[in-house]
């Protein structure tokens, strides 16, 4: 362990909570206080600028909804956390391969599912604390589907829907451009998310064919 490591383990670790559910981040306030956990919540916002202006940042971990339905891109979140030295936890409520990897490659040290249990997300704050990533079990399963994904292998048709429905097209749009019918359009977009749902990655909603469109590249980062 690290000398920065051990000094964590002799103090409270310092945590602040971000989410849009006020139940959630105060129940997960209350769960991670308890003394046992030896964690200290300062903070369990709703918002992400709050938590900038909060009289108790920075401090040593924050967790945040992967998907905090803001202006704020989640990388940009952890490139602040990051610029002062805190650690980031996502929370999501999924645990899709393309959200648990989108996450850490944003610089999350890891992802907790909300349907995980409790000490999961202790056991990821206090590796955090020290710099270190935690998976939990679903988690880990998550990324080892990511890493032996299989390709796709989408028609031209397929992937020119999928870019162009990923851009924010309607799918009258989208047949538009494609000088096809909206039935088509549809056809084309269907078929694609589900080869790349057989391949491990699922597009079933448009946050997560957007987040998967800035990964490769086919719509330029928030």
């Amino acid at each position: 362990m690290t000398t920065a490591g051990a000094e964590t383990r002799r103090r409270r670790i310092r945590v602040a909570l971000v989410d849009d559910h006020l139940l959630l981040v105060e129940g997960l306030a209350a769960r991670l206080s308890a003394p046992r956990a030896r964690i200290e919540v300062v903070a369990a916002l709703t918002d992400w600028q709050p938590l900038l202006d909060h009289p108790d940042f920075p401090v040593d971990v924050v967790v945040v909804e992967f998907g905090l339905e803001d202006d704020v891109p989640f990388e940009t979140k952890v490139q602040q956390l990051g610029d002062r030295g805190i650690a980031a936890v996502a929370l999501a409520r999924t645990r899709d391969a393309a959200t648990v990897h989108a996450a850490l490659t944003a610089g999350a040290l890891t992802l907790v599912p909300k349907s995980d249990p409790a000490e999961h997300l202790v056991a990821a704050v206090h590796a955090a604390a020290d710099g270190r990533a935690h998976h939990s079990p679903s988690v880990q399963e998550a990324l080892d589907a990511w890493a032996n994904r299989a390709d796709p292998t989408l028609g031209r048709q397929e992937l020119t829907a999928l870019q162009l429905y990923a851009q924010g097209r309607s799918v009258h749009e989208v047949a538009l451009h494609m000088a096809t019918t909206d039935q088509t359009a549809k056809s084309y977009i269907k078929r694609g998310r589900r080869k790349y749902r057989a391949a491990g990655v699922d597009l079933g909603t448009k946050l997560l064919l957007r987040r998967h469109a800035i990964r490769e590249g086919w719509i330029p980062p928030e």
